[in-house]
């Protein structure tokens, strides 16, 4: 017979707080070496691998010592990804714990107050590179899974855990959750819950942003500063343009009604974040400049579409550019006489879409239900920050559902770290999801 509600919870218990901490302090030790910022940074993510499995093949049908069946697959050389299986009773009842990834971003240990690449303890304070996005994360989902290992309660649900390489940077694709998902490695996990445990805060992320990097190449003419009348000057048509379009995208993309639904912090945004020109004299009027910057979209909107506005709004104003609003007598942007007009070209790096959870799923109200149980109360935020792969997961048929337990006042940050506190209760809320889809 299964195993009841409270029996899973009574059997489960508290995080080990003395192994976890161990567990981590190994994979805070390997962070500059699962630093991911390509071409000089190519995480090897199987160090961290290496430490996940000394935790839990003690407990594996591998070595014959317990019932979690491991599956160690890797499509680039050093670069893992972990599946982790604890099996229930009942054919296609399951859920999953995904997301955790084993790399890192870059970390400068100049910029720190500590070093990041060695985990340090302050009070309740886990400190180093990786300790709340997203090694954390990976220590506590381990000792979960070998919880499980080590207890066997008898569950109807299955429970899978997936940690994932390569999910700082998509320079480099094919590698991590995506391979997984083309090679058809997790789709046992569509029919239960998937919770992708990589957010922040303690409570649900459901819904977070589209991102779409852009860049607009400005062509002016180079002349004298002194004879401002015989150039066109790259950096005030850029400012001129760039209105122009920030305008016009405020106007065609406006707060979506469902953004309070969710609790966005803010509506989509549309702006520059970088301006470069070649260099030159302060008395010359460059012949060109590049602002780049970024969209972030609520994902009541379609990226494409946006892209496709993009594009027309800079086709028009490079057709009328004689008729955008200018700064004085002499800032133009046209010399008729030498058949010169000022030009703009847009171009986009990778985009990615948002993604909204289903608020009416099972997994929601059971994430929901836990987190009130554990946290004392539950409030369901969304960010127009960007999680990658996950849009792709919920396109694919999975019922996403996102959660964390670092601090996002420390997320990518200069002297990360997060709260052993948070993290036992992290466990917690686990043990409580797990409990709950026993009923």
């Amino acid at each position: 017979m299964a195993s009841s509600s409270a029996h899973v919870k009574e059997t489960l218990g508290e995080l080990n707080k003395e192994s976890f901490v161990s567990l981590l302090s190994k994979l805070i030790g390997e962070a500059k070496y699962v630093q991911n910022n390509p071409p000089d940074l190519i995480p090897e993510e199987d160090r961290v691998v290496k430490h996940v499995l000394d935790s839990l093949l003690p407990y594996s049908t591998t070595t014959g010592g317990g019932p979690l069946i491991i599956n160690h697959v890797t499509y680039y050389q050093g670069r893992g990804n972990i599946i982790v299986e604890y099996p229930g009773t009942l054919p296609g009842n399951v859920l999953s714990f995904v997301g955790c990834h084993m790399d890192v971003v870059t970390a400068n240990p100049n910029d720190w107050e500590f070093d990041p690449f060695s985990l340090s303890i302050d009070g309740d304070k886990l400190r180093g590179r990786g300790t709340t996005d997203c090694l954390g994360h990976v220590a506590l989902v381990t000792e979960l899974m070998k919880r499980l290992g080590e207890t066997k309660p008898k569950l109807k649900s299955t429970v899978v855990a997936v940690f994932i390489a390569n999910e700082e940077n998509s320079a480099i694709s094919g590698v991590g959750v995506d391979a997984l998902v083309k090679d058809g490695l997790l789709n046992k996990l569509k029919d239960g819950p998937l919770f992708w445990i990589d957010t922040a805060d303690k409570q649900p992320c459901v819904g977070t942003g589209g991102m779409i990097p852009w860049k607009l190449k400005i062509t002016g003419k180079l002349f004298h500063s002194g004879l401002a009348h015989k150039a066109i000057n790259p950096l005030e048509l850029a400012m001129d343009a760039l209105k122009e379009i920030q305008s016009r995208f405020y106007r065609d993309f406006p707060p979506h009604p469902k953004e309070k639904v969710y609790g966005f912090a803010t509506p989509s945004t549309m702006k520059p974040t970088q301006w470069s020109y070649p260099g030159g004299g302060i008395n010359q009027i460059p012949a060109e400049c590049t602002v780049s910057g970024d969209v972030r979209l609520t994902p009541f909107y379609n990226v494409k579409d946006v892209m496709s506005k993009l594009q027309e709004y800079v086709d028009d104003i490079n057709e009328n550019v004689d008729k955008l609003d200018s700064r004085g007598p002499v800032s133009k942007y046209v010399l008729p006489d030498e058949n010169l007009r000022g030009s703009l070209t847009l171009s986009f790096d990778e985009a990615m879409s948002g993604v909204a959870c289903d608020l009416n799923s099972r997994g929601f109200h059971v994430l929901c239900k836990a987190t009130e149980e554990v946290v004392g109360h539950v409030k369901p935020y969304s960010i127009t920050g960007s999680l990658p792969l996950i849009r792709e997961l919920q396109d694919e048929g999975f019922d996403v559902q996102t959660s964390g337990y670092g601090l996002m006042a420390t997320y990518h940050a200069k002297n990360e770290y997060c709260l052993l506190s948070d993290m036992c209760q992290g466990y917690q809320v686990f043990v409580s999801i797990i409990s709950q889809l026993e009923d």
